[in-house]
């Protein structure tokens, strides 16, 4: 099969179209004006069933509407700026300077967003026989509920993939699994008094100290696994609740987020903090949290903030057929290795069961700091590596 490779015309496509995406703001639940853009330039290039499913996710489809399926998944939305000064360019400018594009969004992920949708055009405009279909799937808040998107597309829109390769940024490497994430509220209670008074009331901040400091010990006890790494715990919001600021306070909540190694489950994280609590004689509770927001089209949404860990073994055919399609297209063989952080894959692999995989252009480190940028020849290079994927497990002569 002959290489993939974009023509001087779509590479200049390519860069207004990431140039028009990152200039347009989404955070997350107010993706819709890049859900527009996303759904013209796929209509413009002749996917097939081009739509906005009911969480405002936007997919298209290219291939002839049966057999084998291969989804390439991306997420829409940013995270907001947190300190505009600490960029040296404006953050929705998209400037582009030696061929580097700097802007919010650029590596996380519309750099891997834009090289999804030209790959697939290149899939469409190749001499290449289908059995089965590629479809692409833009999804909505990854930022703040990982595999929300993905949840609903397949659950209740019944899009069953066979296979998944999430644009996440890897440096255009191949990943295969990451450690998962369940984020907890931790709440002391105590005993209001006059502040002027303290030994009358009972400090909840101070029940909540004993407790940060023995999940600061925990912390340092958690399981580890040779390949996604040990497990993590850190307290990430404290706020506390008196009737005044000469007051006792009666109540502290914390705020726990903890990663998830191999092994690791929601039933034995609750049970390891449950016994600092029970160690240090603290009156206190502790529970997942729930996410909670509305869609940028109306779709309610709610989700436990539990995320599975996953991993595909590294001779898993997916894995296998990543490698050689980034081998083949670009020469060099990638190295294969897991994110740190989390993705769309705690649902599509570490629920669904789906085999799932990661490559996409940017440096993974980059994603939400200042100055985010991605190089241009590597969303090029990605858009040629999907199209090589897609071709070799959809192909006809496969």
């Amino acid at each position: 099969m002959n290489s993939f490779r974009l023509s001087v015309g779509d590479q200049t496509d390519l860069a207004s179209f990431l140039r028009d995406l990152v200039q347009t703001p989404s955070p997350s639940t107010q993706e819709g004006e890049v859900a527009e853009q996303i759904v013209a330039e796929m209509k413009r290039m002749d996917f097939r069933n081009v739509h906005v499913d009911r969480i405002g996710n936007v997919v298209g489809w290219i291939g002839p509407g049966r057999g084998p399926l291969l989804m390439l998944n991306g997420h829409m939305d940013t995270v907001q700026i947190s300190d505009q000064k600490a960029w040296s360019r404006a953050p929705l400018g998209a400037e582009i300077e030696d061929g580097v594009m700097y802007g919010l969004g650029t590596c996380d992920m519309k750099g891997g967003l834009a090289a999804m949708i030209y790959g697939a055009k290149l899939l469409h405009d190749a001499d290449v026989t289908l059995k089965g279909d590629l479809v692409v799937a833009c999804v909505v808040q990854q930022e703040p509920c990982e595999g929300l998107g993905s949840r609903v597309l397949i659950e209740e829109e019944g899009v069953r993939p066979d296979w998944v390769v999430l644009g996440e940024p890897t440096g255009l490497d191949v990943n295969r699994g990451q450690r998962g994430r369940l984020e907890m509220r931790l709440v002391t209670h105590g005993r209001s008094a006059h502040a002027a008074c303290p030994a009358l009331g009972e400090n909840a901040i101070y029940a909540a100290a004993r407790l940060v400091f023995g999940l600061e010990l925990l912390a340092e006890q958690l399981a580890d696994d040779d390949f996604l790494g040990s497990g993590s715990l850190t307290v990430t919001d404290i706020t506390s609740n008196a009737s005044s600021r000469n007051a006792v306070p009666d109540r502290c909540e914390l705020i726990i987020d903890r990663r998830l190694t191999v092994g690791e489950n929601e039933t034995k994280v609750i049970a390891e903090v449950q016994r600092v609590i029970a160690r240090e004689g603290v009156q206190a509770e502790v529970e997942v949290t729930e996410y909670r927001a509305t869609s940028y089209n109306g779709y309610p949404c709610h989700n436990r903030e539990f995320y599975p860990a996953w991993v595909m073994a590294e001779d898993h055919p997916l894995v296998v057929s990543t490698v050689c399609a980034v081998r083949d297209e670009l020469g060099r063989r990638p190295q294969v290795s897991r994110w740190d952080f989390s993705t769309e894959g705690v649902f599509t692999a570490g629920e669904a069961g789906i085999p799932t995989v990661g490559f996409g252009p940017g440096d993974p480190r980059l994603a939400h700091t200042a100055d985010e940028h991605v190089r241009l020849a590597d969303v090029y290079a990605a858009a040629r590596v999907y199209a090589r994927l897609a071709a070799e497990l959809l192909g006809q002569g496969r």
